[in-house]
């Protein structure tokens, strides 16, 4: 086995995206009871090809839930036990099925405020999200949560569906209300299509087949919409951009920068360049694990030999030679707070892009999301499922790109730098060039290594000459990584 056997089977790329073509990655979202699993559940029941046994067994399972008036349709959706025992949804459940027309990938996401980092994470996945609401109850907080987070991970087509429909009499007011407060909500971001359906899964109205008891409304059932939006454009677009992930060796005379191509295309003989460096060389080879290419294009997991060894590791972003990223060490951007700890300004951060992790040398929150208005507030802390707008001063500069121009490399996450753990997730506005200076440098303060490295000290004195010499050591490791350090003691 070589080292080229890390390299995932791109040679066969093209057929496997052309596949891809006809693939809708389908996100649902909504608060806890809203039915989200019904719905799915009730989608898989009446538009899927489910096995026999299947049935029986949700038959069979449902008979105590429901009285046996209907199939528990959400079982098919809550795999976990914990999930079947609250019935909600805690984990993201991933499901495929089959229709005449598409393949759909369903990520059924958690409704609960607690797990608002599970559905941020699915939405980063999908084309397009439903959004359910209860037709009693309207759009809500949740709702306009989700619809912020969906806007800020680019996700451009929702559906409304109204669900529940049954238990509101079937009332066209009450929808065209919902659709309304809908329509509102949707203006304030950037959604390119925005639709509202009035549902009852547990009845599977108007979700694979129409109503009979809302003759008022004459739009598409859902699955009938979801049929109709295009799918996913693979077409390489915008700058090549190949986010170096690994250095792989194979004998004396392979040295291949692998990674998956974020953007555009690349080909042998063109001219590439690492921003951060600066260097360019010329494509050599497109290696793949069984055969050579002479095309890699966006989404495909390549390794480029250069004609030149240029000095590049894990975190550089290999790019068209005349269209490099910004090299930035200040940042704006939009995040949502994913960690039940609240920001807190004298924390370690660091930040991960698509393969780089750099430190933070000051973060702060300029300004919230109000929930209730969708108005900008400002402001200077944030809490869980906050939303905010954030500014980012870094220890050294990064190779970016904003989120418009880029999505592959223009989202970020917030690590704790004790922790480790995702504190945040977010896109940048606006990415500034320019050198760190002396201000800009990782602090390591005495609050941050006695939260981590130095938690087991006290305050002997043996103890504050080991603080100390963790302290240096902790620097010079930082240093000899190319990050420029304060120790502040």
């Amino acid at each position: 086995m070589t080292a080229l056997t890390a390299i995932r089977r791109e040679d066969l790329a093209p057929a496997f995206n052309q596949d891809l073509n006809g693939i809708l990655h389908l996100l649902t979202c909504g608060s806890v009871d809203d039915g989200k699993s019904t719905l799915i559940g009730r989608l898989l029941w009446d538009a899927s090809d489910l096995y026999d046994d299947q049935r029986e067994t949700i038959n069979r399972s449902s008979n105590a839930a429901t009285g046996g008036a209907h199939p528990d349709f959400s079982l098919l959706l809550d795999g976990l036990v914990a999930e079947r025992e609250q019935g909600i949804t805690i984990d993201i459940a991933w499901r495929y099925f089959d229709t005449a027309t598409r393949r759909f990938v369903v990520i059924d996401s958690p409704g609960h405020e607690q797990y608002t980092r599970n559905m941020a994470s699915g939405a980063s996945h999908a084309d397009v999200a439903i959004m359910l609401v209860d037709a009693r109850h309207g759009v809500k907080r949740q709702t306009r949560r989700h619809a912020a987070i969906l806007d800020i991970v680019g996700v451009k087509r929702v559906v409304l569906a109204v669900n529940k429909m049954d238990l509101a009499d079937w009332s066209q007011d009450k929808f065209r209300a919902i659709e309304a407060d809908f329509r509102e909500l949707t203006l304030r971001f950037g959604f390119r299509e925005a639709i509202a359906i009035p549902v009852s899964a547990v009845g599977g109205d108007n979700v694979a087949r129409r109503s009979e008891h809302m003759p008022w409304y004459t739009g598409p059932h859902l699955l009938e919409h979801l049929e109709r939006i295009p799918p996913r454009d693979i077409t390489p677009r915008g700058s090549f951009r190949l986010p170096v992930q690994t250095v792989l060796r194979d004998g004396l005379d392979f040295r291949g920068l692998a990674g998956t191509v974020a953007s555009g295309c690349i080909s042998v003989g063109d001219r590439v360049t690492d921003a951060l460096s600066g260097q360019s060389a010329h494509v050599l080879r497109i290696a793949t694990m069984d055969r050579d290419l002479e095309i890699a294009k966006q989404g495909q997991a390549v390794a480029l030999q250069l004609d030149t060894d240029i000095d590049v590791a894990r975190g550089a972003i290999l790019s068209a030679a005349d269209a490099p990223p910004t090299v930035a060490a200040h940042l704006e951007a939009r995040a949502v707070w994913l960690w039940e700890t609240p920001f807190d300004p004298n924390a370690g951060y660091f930040l991960r892009t698509a393969t780089d992790l750099a430190p933070i040398s000051t973060l702060s929150i300029t300004s919230l999301l109000d929930l209730e208005t969708l108005a900008v507030q400002p402001a200077d802390k944030a809490s869980v499922n906050d939303i905010a707008n954030i500014w980012i001063t870094l220890g050294r500069p990064v190779a970016v790109d904003t989120f418009v121009d880029n999505q592959g490399t223009g989202a970020f996450l917030i690590i704790d730098a004790v922790t480790g753990a995702s504190v945040a997730g977010g896109v940048i506005t606006t990415a500034r060039a320019g050198a760190v200076d002396d201000a800009s440098a990782f602090r390591l303060t005495r609050e941050l290594l006695s939260r981590g490295l130095c938690r087991d000290l006290a305050d002997s004195d043996e103890d504050r000459r080991e603080f100390q010499r963790r302290a240096s050591e902790a620097a010079l490791l930082l240093h000899a990584a190319g990050i420029q350090v304060k120790i502040e003691l």
